[in-house]
């Protein structure tokens, strides 16, 4: 008997081309597409996330994508073992699991197992909440110093966690992490490295696109008091809200949803590069999608269909 394909990781900033390389690299080896966004699995807001349009969704099977309402939880755990479902079954088909998607902790419960981290104590964290963030920094570059390196201070729930992790094990955050390095057998993934001024570019182009195609009223029909707290995160979903709600204007929502967009792939890029199990994969603002998803192909040796 054969064994089943190996699943193939494509990953990269927001707006480097990940789902249009994904879906040509699909139709060019029979693959089937698996979610690998926090936030594109949420069924209401498929503008705000960017979600596969009905073409694209038409064309190769496509998993996970609008599959839990907001008002559910998504986590590192949940999505581990729905994911892994899902590309036991495509698996199951002998068809290549394409996981797609920008959300490195996820990505990584896949790749590495989950990360050997105590799950959190609503008392302590209670506790820590009643710090202020410039007292809860000091106290993280005290206990450890490697995740106060590395966080961003001034995000008070990172600092948080951090610190939680710190007072829960009697170890530093950072070295328990460190632990968590090595990927798993088998893995095989790309990152999509776009120049920086081009993805910035494709975001501020993108959230126009968003509201030409009615982000407003998506965002605004979303019931705030069932929102999740995982779906609450989904970036624009308060900013455009502000519009609906006249509490702001609409270009300020663009700015404010470009901006904090931006930031978000330099996260992720961050992310991704220390990520050795991945090859980096130069990609020119002049490549086609399907001269991206050739070029994986060929880097995998995948055969075409």
């Amino acid at each position: 008997m054969s064994r089943p394909p190996l699943p193939l990781y494509l990953t990269g900033p927001t707006g480097c081309g990940k789902s249009a390389a994904a879906l040509l690299l699909a139709e060019l080896t029979g693959g089937e597409i698996i979610c690998a966004d926090a936030y594109q699995v949420y069924r209401e807001i498929p503008i705000l996330t960017a979600q596969p349009e009905a073409a694209a969704l038409a064309r190769v099977p496509h998993h996970l994508y609008g599959s839990v309402p907001v008002t559910g939880d998504m986590d590192a755990g949940r999505f581990e073992q729905t994911a892994l479902a899902a590309i036991a079954a495509v698996q199951s088909r002998d068809r290549l699991p394409i996981v797609c998607g920008g959300s490195g902790l996820y990505i990584k419960a896949l790749t590495h197992g989950l990360s050997p981290l105590p799950p959190g104590d609503p008392e302590l964290r209670r506790q820590l909440e009643l710090i202020s963030p410039e007292e809860l920094a000091d106290r993280l570059m005290q206990l450890d110093p490697g995740s106060a390196a590395q966080l961003n201070l001034q995000n008070p729930r990172h600092v948080t966690r951090a610190l939680e992790i710190c007072l829960l094990t009697g170890q530093p955050a950072s070295e328990l992490k460190q632990s968590w390095a090595m990927p798993r057998s088998g893995v095989r993934g790309v990152y999509l490295d776009l120049p920086r001024e081009i993805v910035y570019g494709r975001i501020n182009a993108r959230t126009h696109a968003m509201v030409a195609a009615g982000v407003v009223a998506e965002t605004a029909a979303v019931d705030e008091d069932t929102l999740s707290a995982t779906a609450s995160k989904a970036i624009g979903l308060w900013d455009f809200r502000a519009v609906a709600d006249e509490a702001t204007s609409l270009p300020e929502a663009i700015a404010s949803v470009q901006q904090t967009t931006r930031h978000y792939a330099k996260r992720q890029a961050t992310w991704f590069k220390r990520e050795t199990a991945f090859v980096n994969v130069p990609v020119s603002p002049l490549d086609t999608a399907l001269e991206t998803a050739e070029k994986i192909r060929r880097i995998f040796g995948l055969k075409k269909i």
